[in-house]
């Protein structure tokens, strides 16, 4: 059987496809509990005039539970996400329908970001996503600690070489990928930098979760059933806890099949100095049905020997 292919999107969209069939889930709601500062673009919507107004005012010297923000920025930041995670260019007026703002005030913002690089607008009045946010991207790249000491140590293991690994962050009940360094085998499973996919199905995933107290992944799933991308993955917090348990006590985490169908991935967790949960993690893809016990083996190696070397480049 072939693999299933799967992609990763930004702005919450994975796209699983078998051979003549696509899904698309779209994440309409994701926490912002990851372990290092290293966060995605994504903001959740602003609360409605109502609730802002109802808010009690904070005492004289008490810290705020969060942050306040600029409203014109959180609104331009929160389009920019949503045209991130488009399929295909939207006009005004969907634009406005989706994100719950006046046509007036998009129209402004559209063209500001247009101006800016930030969006870019077709001749039929359809909007998407600018080239800007690539520099951004590259620059992140360069600037962040984790990237660069995973480029340093994918380079350290020839064990690895022939096989695609990621690198990937925990942003809510999702990955992020940082970094993808393809192989030379083929894969039918779409890694892309800037995409995501839910954390309970990934091998990376679930390295990072397995490094957070229970109470901790419970909170962050909530009770709701948990989102599945194949039939092999996993539908609930307490399946996904003994998942968890069997990742710690084994130093790695399995996807069997929970991305795509035809997939074996391994992961592990990445720590920086003075954490002791993971700031990370690095996973590695093959095709099950050609990857024999004694390579098999030889990767879960050589993902933990990566890991440790870019934990070890960050001082842990």
């Amino acid at each position: 059987m072939l693999p299933t292919c799967a992609s990763c999107f930004p702005g919450g969209q994975y796209v699983v496809q078998p051979a003549e069939r696509v899904f698309i889930i779209r994440n309409m709601s994701v926490a912002h509990d990851a372990p290092m500062s290293t966060r995605s673009a994504h903001v959740s919507k602003r609360p409605s005039r109502a609730g802002r107004d109802a808010r009690a005012p904070v005492a004289a010297g008490a810290a705020s539970a969060a942050p306040a923000l600029v409203p014109a920025v959180e609104r331009a930041v929160r389009l920019v996400d949503h045209l991130a995670g488009l399929r295909r260019p939207q006009p005004l007026a969907e634009l406005a329908k989706a994100l719950g703002l006046p046509k007036s005030s998009l129209h402004g913002l559209l063209n500001t970001l247009v101006a800016l690089g930030l969006a870019t607008r077709s001749e039929r009045g359809e909007y998407a996503l600018g080239p800007k946010p690539v520099q951004w991207a590259g620059a992140f790249g360069q600037q962040s600690g984790v990237v660069a000491a995973f480029d340093a140590a994918a380079a350290e293991l020839p064990a690895l070489r022939e096989e695609t690994i990621m690198l990937a962050v925990l942003d809510g009940a999702e990955v992020l990928y940082l970094a993808c360094r393809p192989g030379t085998r083929a894969l039918a499973v779409n890694f892309r930098v800037g995409g995501r996919f839910p954390a309970n199905c990934t091998s990376s995933g679930k390295a990072m979760l397995a490094t957070l107290p229970v109470e901790r992944v419970r909170k962050l799933f909530g009770g709701a059933a948990l989102v599945r991308l194949t039939r092999h993955s996993t539908g609930s917090v307490t399946a996904l806890l003994r998942q968890l348990g069997e990742s710690r006590a084994q130093g790695y985490a399995v996807d069997d099949e929970e991305t795509a169908e035809g997939m074996h991935c391994f992961g592990a967790p990445v720590f920086a100095a003075g954490r002791d949960e993971a700031v990370a993690a690095v996973a590695v893809s093959l095709i099950k049905a050609s990857t024999s016990a004694r390579r098999r083996d030889e990767v879960v190696t050589a993902i933990r020997q990566l890991a440790a070397r870019v934990s070890q480049r960050l001082g842990a």
